[in-house]
C-alpha cells in the first residue's frame, strides 16, 4: 500500500497541500459536543453530522473495521479576487461556494482509495458528507486547531481550506499530538460577526448565523435581513477579519479561475427557471433542492443594495409581489419597503 509520502505527492497534483493520519476510534468529546449543543438548541433546524452524533463521531460506523482516517485539507484562497461587477444589484457568494472545490479534493482521495483497494483494503472517501465530523478528525490527524470562530485553522496556513476523509482498514501510524492553538488573544473574528453568532470561543449559533439562515429553508428572520446585505450564498467575515488566515493563508493559495461564480446577477436569477439556477448552482447545498430559497435570498439582496431608482428592479419586485409561492412574496413585499426607505433622501 501507499506510503504517506507517496499520499501526499499523489493528492497534490489535485491542489491538496495538507495530509494527516487519525486513528478511527471515536470521536468521544465531539460526540459530547453535538449532543450539548443539539440540546441547548444551538444547531437551530441544521441536521448534517448533528442528525446522527453516534454515527458522524465514529469512522467504523462507515467502514467496517476501519483504522486510520487519512485526512486531506485544500486551499480555495485564490491568488487574486474577481473584480465586482460594475453594474446592476449583484449578490455575493462566499469564498468556498465560488465553484465545487469539493470535486477535486475528492478526486485526489479517491486515487489514493483506488490504490489502498488494490493492496487488499475497503477505502471510502467522504467530503462534505454527515458521516464524519470533518474538523473533529483532522484536529486529531494533527492537521490545525480549532479557532474562536470554530474553523479548523492550519498552522502557517489559516482557515480557507475545504477538508475530506478517507477511512479505511489500512493500518497507518497515527498523529499522536495535536496542533497548539494559535488564537492567542484574538477575538477579531467574534467582534465582527455580522450577526453576533460567536456566542462564546468556538461555540456558534446556528440561529444567528448568515451562512446558515441563508441555507436553512423558510422565512429569514426581519432582525436578520439587513445584515445579509449583498450575500445570497456563504458568509465570509469571521475569515476575512481573522489574521491568519488572510495573512498567511496567501501562502497557500489556488490560481484564480476566470469561471468562477463569486457574483449572482441577482435580476438574472430571478428571471430564471430551476433548471437554469440548478445548472450553475446545483453543487451548493439547495435545501430539497429548491430554488426558491436562492429566490428569497435575491429578494432580500435587491432590497438591501438594488437601485431604488431601476425601473427594472422596481418591475421585478412587484412581480415576486404577486408571486403564489408566500415566502416569495413576503420577501418582496419587504424589498420594495427597503427600497423605498433606502429611495428616501437624507436629512442635511
Amino acid at each position: 500500500m501507499p506510503t504517506l509520502d507517496e499520499i501526499r505527492q499523489t493528492v497534490a497534483e489535485f491542489d491538496i497541500t495538507h495530509v494527516g493520519v487519525a486513528a478511527a476510534d471515536v470521536l468521544a468529546d465531539t460526540r459530547s459536543t453535538l449532543i450539548s449543543r443539539k440540546a441547548a438548541g444551538l444547531n437551530d433546524t441544521m441536521e448534517f453530522t448533528y442528525r446522527n452524533p453516534e454515527r458522524s463521531t465514529d469512522p467504523a460506523r462507515a467502514v467496517e473495521g476501519a483504522r486510520s482516517v487519512i485526512v486531506a485539507a485544500r486551499p480555495y484562497l485564490t491568488d487574486t479576487d474577481p473584480e465586482p461587477p460594475n453594474s446592476g444589484p449583484h449578490a455575493r457568494v462566499g469564498r468556498y461556494a465560488w465553484s465545487d472545490h469539493y470535486a477535486p479534493l475528492r478526486a485526489g482521495l479517491r486515487v489514493v482509495a483506488k490504490q489502498l483497494k488494490a493492496a487488499g483494503h475497503r477505502a471510502v472517501v467522504f467530503a462534505d458528507d454527515n458521516s464524519i465530523v470533518d474538523r473533529a478528525i483532522a484536529h486529531r490527524a494533527g492537521l490545525g486547531w480549532f479557532g474562536k470562530n470554530a474553523n479548523l485553522l492550519l498552522p502557517g496556513a489559516g482557515s480557507f481550506f475545504v477538508l475530506g476523509s478517507l477511512i479505511t482498514t489500512a493500518d497507518y501510524e497515527h498523529q499522536h499530538t495535536t496542533a497548539n492553538d494559535g488564537c492567542g488573544s484574538c477575538t477579531r473574528c467574534i467582534a465582527d460577526c455580522p450577526t453576533a453568532a460567536i456566542v462564546a470561543p468556538g461555540v456558534i449559533d446556528a440561529a444567528k448565523c448568515l451562512s446558515w439562515i441563508m441555507q436553512k429553508p423558510g422565512t429569514i428572520p426581519l432582525e436578520f435581513r439587513e445584515a445579509m446585505h449583498d450575500r445570497i450564498y456563504g458568509c465570509d467575515d469571521c475569515q476575512d477579519v481573522c489574521p491568519i488566515s488572510i495573512r498567511l493563508g496567501k501562502r497557500n493559495t489556488i490560481a484564480l479561475d476566470p469561471t468562477v461564480q463569486a457574483w449572482v446577477d441577482a435580476l438574472a436569477l430571478l428571471d430564471a427557471d430551476d433548471d437554469w439556477i440548478a445548472d450553475r448552482y446545483g453543487y451548493w447545498y439547495i435545501a430539497g433542492r429548491e430554488m426558491r430559497w436562492l429566490r428569497r435570498n435575491a429578494l432580500v439582496v435587491i432590497g438591501n443594495v438594488g437601485d431604488p431608482a431601476d425601473t427594472h428592479v422596481r418591475s421585478m419586485v412587484e412581480r415576486y409581489r404577486a408571486d403564489p409561492d408566500p415566502i416569495l412574496a413576503e420577501h418582496a413585499t419587504w424589498a420594495a419597503r427597503r427600497l423605498d426607505q433606502r429611495h428616501l433622501p437624507t436629512a442635511p
